[in-house]
């Protein structure tokens, strides 16, 4: 018995070392699904990047009132609108603003909502009560209802663009922050962090070195799924009117240009829509592949 235990604590040394990103990246490519999210995010990002070299009309603004509403072609893969204007190249240059409205948005909420849930979750008392219970109040109201009524209190002055990127990052602040706090709760616990405030270290080393790092995956994995949430609320209240406004590409208010003659053009909406659910579904598939890969418990 003893020597079997020596022969497998010798074989655990010599094992080769890999570090957590490697061990995150081999169990993240074992998950099929995950691989499917990453291949249409890759692909979503090609198109937006690529989108005047993909599509053999460059221009998505340009209007061909001899085609108004022509089916799908070889000449319009996708069809033109009630304008003439090709739906495919819109979609194409649409990704690029439904994309940066996604990540800036998020971007946005994980910062400011990360920092709540920190300074709440270290410091806890009266201070922890009042930030979260601000955060229970936005809860509280319907996301798009609460998004409609911050892109209607901004400056008519600032851009449709920048509107949705406060309308959407403001409304999921309340999600990264509840998630912060609960995992500095946690970690702020463990051995480590109790070692290093007992040799001395200060609160901004012990959060930078100890805390921020060991909260990070909850939060990459809640970033990865929000993206596909700002997409879609970004395309409803671009639908609503509320957001882009035409004749700019983008996916929600293409839908709700298309809105008044589906029936005739059902194709005018339903690549749209197509290009939405693509994408949400990507970024989810993504981020439940993630939360798996991060996750040392699975094998």
């Amino acid at each position: 018995m003893a020597q079997a235990g020596i022969a497998l604590a010798t074989a655990t040394l010599d094992a080769p070392y890999t570090s957590v990103w490697t061990d995150t990246w081999r169990r993240f490519r074992r998950s099929p699904s995950a691989l499917i999210g990453l291949a249409i995010i890759f692909a979503l990002a090609i198109a937006a990047i690529f989108a005047p070299l993909i599509s053999a009309h460059a221009d998505p603004l340009a209007q061909n009132l001899a085609l108004p509403v022509s089916r799908p072609s070889w000449q319009h893969l996708a069809g033109t609108d009630k304008l003439g204007r090709d739906i495919f190249t819109r979609m194409l240059f649409g990704a690029r603003l439904s994309v940066e409205i996604g990540f800036v948005s998020v971007g946005i909420a994980l910062t400011i909502g990360t920092l709540i849930g920190i300074i709440s979750g270290f410091w806890g008392g009266a201070l922890d009560s009042a930030l979260m219970g601000l955060m229970d109040v936005m809860l509280a109201f319907p996301t798009i209802i609460l998004a409609i009524a911050i892109s209607a209190i901004l400056d008519q002055r600032v851009s449709d663009v920048v509107k949705l990127f406060f309308a959407i990052g403001i409304v999921a602040i309340p999600v990264y922050a509840r998630i912060a706090r609960s995992s500095v709760l946690s970690v702020k616990e463990m051995e480590y962090v109790e070692a290093a405030r007992a040799i001395g270290s200060g609160t901004p080393r012990l959060l930078a070195r100890y805390v921020f790092p060991n909260i990070l995956a909850p939060l990459i994995v809640q970033a990865t799924l929000g993206v596909g949430t700002a997409e879609l609320d970004s395309a409803g209240l671009s639908y609503l009117g509320l957001g882009i406004q035409p004749p700019t590409p983008e996916w929600g208010s293409m839908l709700n240009d298309a809105r008044d003659y589906w029936l005739t053009a059902p194709w005018a909406l339903l690549f749209p829509g197509l290009a939405i659910s693509l994408t949400v579904l990507g970024f989810n598939l993504l981020g439940d592949g993630l939360r798996d890969a991060l996750d040392p418990r699975s094998k």
